[in-house]
């Protein structure tokens, strides 16, 4: 709260997290906008679709369904926002064309979670521990990746999806910024 709105382009200030909520120009969180971006290049449909979050953080759950509800390309679906204390959560995301999951609980997402077709937008990155590797460790996604891209008819891989281009997307926002700053009327 210390610091100024134009310059927390992470959208994690409250100003501009309630500005996005509206739909008002301003800076999109850099994950969901790499999904953004994901969705518009591989010309993903999302109008009419059911999207599924599964994950509630103000960085990646809440924005995504508050982005992908919006007017718009990407955008124009109907969205379920879910969480680890959602009940029947399979029965929501068998449902779901598209599923975004940033839950952050590795293997959560089961092939018998998912229909034929779906997309999946894997967020989640979690360490487990892996004493074979020189780390001790692997990164791990929250969608059994193996299982569910065999249904999936497009699915991001963790790691090597979603997480590098995050880093992309907030030196746009940052880009964007400068913009702001010399557009904006005092």
């Amino acid at each position: 709260m210390a610091i100024a709105p134009i310059k927390v382009f992470d959208c994690f200030h409250p100003y501009n997290f309630g500005k996005m909520s509206f739909y008002m120009t301003t800076f999109i969180p850099a994950t969901p906008f790499w999904n953004f971006e994901l969705l518009e290049i591989y010309n993903v449909e999302t109008k009419g679709q059911h999207t599924v979050v599964i994950g509630r953080s103000h960085i990646v759950g809440r924005p995504m369904s508050i982005l992908m509800g919006r007017k718009g390309f990407p955008g124009n679906s109907t969205v379920t926002l879910t969480h680890s204390y959602t009940k029947n959560i399979a029965q929501i995301t068998t449902q779901a064309d598209i599923i975004i999951t940033a839950l952050g609980v590795p293997n959560y997402l089961k092939a018998e979670m998912v229909k034929e077709g779906a997309v999946v937008i894997d967020v989640g990155i979690t360490r487990v521990v892996d004493e074979t590797t020189e780390k001790g460790y692997v990164i791990t996604g929250d969608v059994d990746f193996e299982n569910v891209s065999k249904k999936a008819s497009f699915i991001t891989p963790v790691p090597g999806g979603v997480g590098p281009m995050t880093i992309a997307m907030l030196l746009k926002n940052t880009l964007l910024a400068r913009e702001m700053k010399n557009t904006r009327i005092e």
